[in-house]
């Protein structure tokens, strides 16, 4: 009954709210070539002036083409985001839209040109200004060379199939008397004005064509395919069926979803269930089909679920097709009948897509926990990451970032978010700001929402304006709030109890908010983790005092069940109990978890860390780091080193104070402090306390960031029998450094100053790199270092400039064997002062120095690497040094092999243990193998 219902108050919208103006209207004749990869199109347009403005000009969306330039605004985005295949590709590789031709019915060309840095938009010159309401025929003749899919998913395979989205040219989306100009950045977003399409395609002999399109027949390798109310349009064209065809009373769905794992028939109760619910709770679909495809889940996957190695397994084949296909679904449905700028606009996708996501599980799985099967293991039941509610995962996603400070506003554009937010955070907090507002409201008044502005925006060009206007209308409290904070700024929202007193029948209690953030929030009372009451504050004002009935609570929780996307829940609880010491009990967790409201946790994980004089360093970490950011954190590792046999170990503790405004984003309170052995039979103590600033720019995609560090080392070292020609004792530095890096895939400028100030020395430096990745795949990169002492009275080389193993003094670096002048260790090459390869005699400088590195690759990772270099000691004339050699630059940074071939030494490839005179970096480091992989996201 409640589907009918739904289905007739659709069909009555659509009958009333049919627009008078007629759709553009596209006949396409398309010849698929698979081997030229291409297909050739004979396209008539039909477009007509739906506005009210008179056009000299019609914009022609051709999103195909962004694959032609590497320096292209989606060429630029792969960059930015550390996408190495793209720039490394052949022009065979990439796509273009070649031989255009626009003409008349008269084949009388008209003239076009692409819009200035946006390859992928067609700007065609009309010959006579078109009214409003008129329209013009245009007939278009091209060739589109469709690109590989190892760039995005799309394009074609190594079978010769392809794999296809907003692929032929489309009139672009026209409001506010212009039209939209967007380029193709990946983020499937196209903003198409609505069209009706005809399309056939004759394809090779053996293969076949699917399109979301209706088909309307097929003879021989020719189909024909029809649609109406197109916004974006896919195809599909395969030498081997891979779609399969679902249908009940509703809609006709068609997938390929890549799951041998689950029978056909549980595939289709599967998606009879899915498309059932979508249609009770959301309105019929406003086509007879829809493709759902592996390709359309790649691009968007669940991220957490495809997260999870397949070994595990902690839920079942059926549940995981189940939800891999709800979120695909519910994207294709909103995105195929939705008309709104999916750019502009993007977060009302989101969080209607999230929000029906979780009153799905909700509504049929609703016990199942983020870690499915696995929380029933006794073993684990202590980590509060495995015992999480499935729609609980949401919020930490969000808070992942928001604890980092690197949130975004829901109300942004989508191409200004950076990448986590874009594909998870944004789009995760989306989701649980409408579930908020839903809990909140109540009475279905945002359900009711969604579903009359989804039947608007199908066949009206619209927006959020027209959202919120809607749901005003239906509620009948004042709900600025939502949209001016929760949609449209980044304030956190963070309340705690102030004051709490209570007598047998009342508990009464003040609510400070720690943000500028005052939104309604709730307040539940427990009894032995058993809800007894929940009461929302619906505007939390200043020295109120709220009283609320007992029923026997002996705790009383902000946010409960986290309704509210609230940045802390740590300060949430108040125990109404007598005689209570701890608000929370102190609980620990082994390796990892995340952070649990309830209780104070310490983690504690073993370590296991190898340098050449303490060998093998065992040891067990004990900190409150968890997943999750904190403002304070402490680390302690104590450790035991195997080969001399004592102890050592580490500590660290530091504050975070983040400012939400502004570029100075985080400032950090920190002091640190180390005992290991430098020498076989000598100890170095280090303590440091320090104070760091970051900055970066207004524009969080922007890889800009700066960093400022004010530090004062404090270093003790025992006397070695081993280490000849050093300094023994204690000394102090105070180092001022400023550092500034920009990094891509296409190129990378960095620079920074350093200052140091100690009793006996002071020193100023400058290191300035540059990597260039050129679009004949040639890469170059130079580095400029220079430094000079400002005063001078030590006595020992140990603080000099070195050409090319600085001795370390502040002990930053990770050597394996620090002090080792001859042997496998000696050879280990870190890119600092001088940052030569070859070892040349009388490397240090007590007065100055400058050096040029430089590298040119030859052939892939292989490269051809040259430093030289002026050193200036007291008393002795400037020195020319120079070395030459191989570089395999196998993972930059991280895993590097240097050949020296010619030096002031000579001829270095002949002379005897060469062996001995390659050099090497390998990166050991967790947290600098991870940002590796993180970089791209962040």
């Amino acid at each position: 009954m409640k589907f009918v219902v739904t289905y007739l108050i659709f069909a009555l919208a659509l009958f009333y709210s049919t627009p008078s103006f007629a759709q553009h209207h596209s006949k396409l004749d398309v010849v698929a070539s698979i081997e030229a990869k291409a297909l050739l199109i004979k396209q008539e347009l039909t477009f007509y002036n739906q506005s009210t403005d008179t056009l000299n000009t019609i914009i022609l969306n051709d999103w195909n083409n962004a694959y032609s330039d590497k320096n292209s605004p989606l060429g630029k985005r792969f960059s930015d985001e550390f996408v190495r295949s793209f720039h490394l590709s052949t022009e065979k590789e990439r796509g273009t839209t070649a031989n255009l031709i626009v003409s008349d019915d008269l084949n009388t060309p008209f003239v076009w040109n692409r819009v200035v840095n946006q390859p992928d938009l067609v700007e065609i010159q009309l010959k006579n200004k078109l009214l409003p309401n008129q329209k013009i025929i245009l007939n278009l003749n091209y060739t589109l060379k469709i690109p590989s899919n190892k760039f995005t998913g799309y394009g074609y395979n190594s079978k010769g199939d392809m794999s296809l989205k907003n692929w032929f040219l489309t009139p672009a989306r026209y409001e506010n008397h212009q039209f939209v100009k967007y380029s193709n950045l990946n983020i499937d977003d196209a903003v198409n004005a609505v069209s009706t399409i005809d399309l056939q395609i004759k394809v090779p002999e053996n293969f076949n064509a699917v399109s979301d399109l209706i088909q309307i027949k097929k003879e021989a390798s020719t189909i024909i395919f029809s649609g109406t109310n197109v916004v974006t349009n896919s195809l599909y064209v395969e030498s081997k069926p891979s779609f399969s065809i679902f249908k009940n009373e509703n809609l006709e769905v068609v997938t390929n979803f890549q799951d041998n794992k689950v029978h056909p028939i549980q595939k289709a109760i599967i998606v009879d269930k899915i498309v059932n619910y979508v249609s009770e709770n959301m309105g019929h679909y406003a086509k007879n089909k829809i493709i759902v495809s592996q390709q359309d889940y790649d691009e968007n996957p669940f991220y957490g679920l495809n997260q999870l190695p397949s070994f595990i397994s902690p839920f079942t084949n059926d549940y995981l097709f189940e939800m891999k296909f709800l979120k695909t679904f519910l994207n294709n449905y909103l995105k195929t009948t939705m008309q709104i700028d999916s750019r502009k606009d993007n977060w009302i996708f989101d969080a209607i897509q999230i929000y029906y996501m979780m009153k799905y599980v909700d509504e049929f799985y609703p016990n199942a926990k983020m870690m499915g099967s696995i929380a029933k293991l006794k073993v684990l039941k202590g980590f509060h990451l495995i015992s999480l509610d499935f729609n609980e995962q949401y919020s930490y996603f969000y808070m992942l970032m928001a604890r980092k400070n690197l949130d975004q506003s829901l109300g942004n554009s989508k191409d200004e978010l950076i990448k986590f937010n874009e594909k998870i955070a944004s789009k995760y907090r989306a989701g649980l700001s409408f579930r908020y507002l839903d809990s909140y409201l109540g009475n279905g008044i945002l359900q009711k929402t969604i579903s009359d502005f989804m039947l608007y925006s199908y066949n009206n060009q619209t927006d959020h304006a027209k959202f919120e206007s809607i749901l005003k209308e239906k509620t009948p409290v004042n709900i600025n709030w939502f949209f001016d904070t929760v949609i449209n700024s980044r304030e956190l929202i963070d309340y705690k109890f102030d004051v709490v007193s209570k007598s047998n029948e009342t508990v009464s209690l003040s609510i400070k908010n720690k943000t500028q953030a005052n939104v309604p929030i709730p307040i539940y009372g427990l009894n032995k983790k058993k809800v007894v009451f929940k009461q929302w504050i619906g505007v939390v004002k200043p020295d109120s005092i709220y009283t609320f009935q007992r029923f026997n609570a002996d705790k009383i929780v902000i946010n409960y069940k986290n309704e509210v996307p609230e940045y802390n829940l740590r300060n949430n609880w108040k125990t109404l109990k007598p005689f209570n010491v701890l608000n929370k009990p102190l609980k620990f967790n082994f390796l990892k978890d995340l952070e649990d409201p309830y209780y104070n946790q310490i983690l504690y994980v073993p370590t296991l860390e190898y340098n050449l004089y303490d060998g093998f360093i065992g040891g067990m970490r004990f900190h409150n780091r968890t997943i999750l950011d904190k403002p304070f954190n402490i680390d302690v590792t104590p450790s035991y080193s195997t080969k001399s046999q004592s102890f050592s170990g580490r500590f660290s503790t530091f504050i975070n104070q983040y400012n939400r405004d502004g570029k100075l984003y985080n400032i950090r309170y920190g002091l640190s402090g180390e005992y290991f052995h430098y020498a076989p039979d000598a100890y170095y103590k280090k303590f440091t306390p320090y104070v760091s600033f970051r900055f970066r720019e207004n524009d969080y995609r922007d890889n800009k960031k700066q960093f400022i560090s004010l530090r004062g080392v404090n270093v003790n070292r025992d006397p070695s029998q081993f280490v000849k020609n050093t300094f023994e004792g204690s000394y102090s530095v105070f180092d001022a450094r400023f550092s500034s890096v920009k990094t891509e895939i296409t190129r990378h400028f960095a620079y920074s100053t350093d200052f140091q100030i100690s009793k006996d020395f002071g020193k100023a430096s400058i290191d300035i790199g540059f990597r260039r990745l050129f679009d004949n795949n040639r890469q170059i990169n130079l580095r400029l270092y220079a430094g000079t002492f400002l005063y001078n009275a030590t006595t020992t080389s140990y603080f000099n400039f070195s050409l090319d193993r600085p001795t370390d003094y502040l002990f930053d670096y990770n050597y394996l064997g620090r002090s080792e002048d001859s042997g496998i260790f000696s050879q280990e090459y870190i890119q600092a002062e001088g940052g030569f390869k070859s070892k040349i005699s009388n490397q240090f400088a007590d007065q100055w120095i400058t050096t040029t590195n430089g590298s040119v690759n030859i052939w892939n990772w292989i490269e051809v690497y040259g430093d030289v270099g002026l050193m200036k000691n007291k008393l002795q004339k400037a020195r020319f040094v120079y070395d030459s050699g191989i570089r395999l630059n196998l993972v930059t940074d991280y895993f590097e092999l240097y050949f020296p071939v010619y030096s002031n030494n000579g001829w270095e490839i002949t002379q005897p243990k060469y062996a001995e005179r390659i050099r090497f970096i390998v990166a050991f480091n967790p947290s600098t193998l991870i940002n590796l992989f993180t970089r791209k996201w962040f």
